[in-house]
């Protein structure tokens, strides 16, 4: 299997409504890289919207035909990845991609093993409901409390990671609880993990934000279950 310096990994869930800008963005980036864009068990008319990248160089298309979890749709995603790097991208406009090519760049620059795009350390980024945010801090404190780690964004959609890492962790999330799994068990091999600012421009529940309550409970109880392992 031939590689690739970067792999991007889209799960999407009804996006119908974006996606084809986010994959257009990410087209025009300039970075060597693959799309592969995982349908997550979409009801409208997302499968449409990706049907037209097909013919793309690098770019695939795989689709559940029931909703499986973010978590699970990564894990496919992972499973056909060449990349050198993962990074993920929500298939909304709440993440701007041409943020990763910065990540990107840090990574090699640092010959790092984890770069993670931080919404906090950008002071002019948009904050969505307070209680996300919140949750988002307690997360993070949380986080580097248990894994000795210098986060101040744990629950950002963007960690770019090297793909032998990720191979290695034998992920097992399904849902939101990616975030929490990735960045614990890159506390526990005990890799640096570098942050650099991004734009954050979130959306509301009316426009489809996906994310509840229950998933920070599951993100909590996932950083504590693998602290304890």
């Amino acid at each position: 299997m031939n590689s690739l310096p970067l792999t991007i990994i889209l799960p999407v869930y009804n996006e119908a409504e974006t996606v084809s800008e986010v994959i257009q963005s990410l087209l025009d980036l300039p970075l060597e890289m693959e799309i592969i864009a995982v349908d997550n068990g979409s009801t409208d008319k997302t499968a449409d919207q990706l049907a037209k990248f097909e013919s793309q160089k690098n770019f695939r298309h795989i689709k559940y035909d029931k909703l499986q979890g973010k978590g699970a749709a990564i894990r496919e995603g992972l499973k056909h990845a060449r990349g050198e790097f993962v990074i993920i991208q929500d298939g909304d406009l709440e993440y701007d991609p041409r943020d990763i090519v910065n990540l990107y760049n840090l990574a090699r620059e640092k010959n790092a093993d984890a770069v993670f795009g931080s919404r906090i350390r950008n002071p002019q980024s948009g904050v969505s409901y307070m209680r996300y945010y919140w949750g988002g801090r307690f997360l993070t404190w949380l986080s580097n409390r248990l894994y000795k780690l210098e986060l101040t964004d744990q629950s950002t959609c963007y960690k770019l990671v090297r793909r032998e890492l990720l191979e290695d962790m034998n992920l097992k999330c399904i849902r939101f609880e990616f975030c929490s799994e990735v960045v614990a068990k890159l506390g526990k091999m005990n890799k640096t993990i570098h942050e650099a600012p991004i734009s954050y421009n979130p959306r509301s529940m009316a426009e489809g934000k996906k994310i509840r309550w229950i998933d920070g409970l599951e993100g909590i109880w996932t950083l504590l279950k693998l602290f304890i392992k």
